[in-house]
């Protein structure tokens, strides 16, 4: 299984050269744009992810919210670079679940390489965050109790470390937040990513980024 696990998508060159290594033949990209659905404004920064994965391969837009699986199926089946991008993690996890992606995704990764933006990097963990922990109310019971994950990783991952539209997702913070997880915390900033390659885990980034380890 290869996954590029980012917090803003291939920001920076270095992001895109780690994924045509991973993918090794010219990309051809599904797009899922689902957990963005919720989320108010423009959503410029959706074109923006978009239009970076454009620059790599052709790309295809699948919301699984809003096709039948034989359709948003099929256009992963075509893909060999499955991206799922950002927005609210918990909605995303939701339509992951109820549209069934959840159980055709093992197979699909297994010879597909899997990218994930902020919520789309999360939800892979055995446990999701909420927007009540990226506002850090530490003692909520969404925090305390977070929803579950697909669980295809062994480790937690946070986006956006240090960003200026999220001023409180910061290493303090985080060193909070991870009293309340049960394994390794990779938290990324946006020119990072976890690369996970057939089991051995390595860290990209032109930023910041900082693992939080239970050993």
């Amino acid at each position: 299984m290869k996954l590029m696990l980012t917090s803003a998508g291939i920001s920076n060159k270095l992001l895109g050269d780690v994924l045509k290594k991973l993918v090794g033949k010219n990309m051809k990209i599904a797009f899922i744009p689902t957990a963005s659905n919720l989320e108010e404004g423009d959503k410029k920064w959706v074109e923006n992810d978009i239009n970076n994965f454009r620059n790599l391969g052709d790309v295809s837009i699948v919301d699984i919210s809003k096709l039948k699986k034989n359709v948003w199926l099929k256009k992963l089946e075509w893909a060999n670079v499955i991206v799922v991008g950002g927005g609210d993690t918990a909605y995303l996890m939701k339509w992951v679940v109820k549209s069934g992606l959840n159980s055709e995704l093992p197979e699909l990764l297994k010879s597909r390489v899997y990218v994930g933006i902020s919520a789309g990097s999360v939800i892979l963990s055995r446990a999701i965050q909420t927007k009540a922990e990226y506002f850090f109310k530490l003692y909520d019971d969404e925090v305390k109790n977070p929803p579950k994950g697909l669980g295809l990783i062994d480790f937690d991952i946070r986006p956006h470390l240090n960003s200026p539209y999220f001023p409180r997702v910061n290493e303090k913070n985080f060193a909070q937040i991870f009293k309340n997880l049960k394994a390794d915390l990779y938290a990324i900033d946006d020119s990072s990513a976890v690369v996970f390659n057939d089991g051995k885990i390595e860290v990209v980034s032109e930023g910041k980024w900082i693992k939080y380890s239970k050993n």
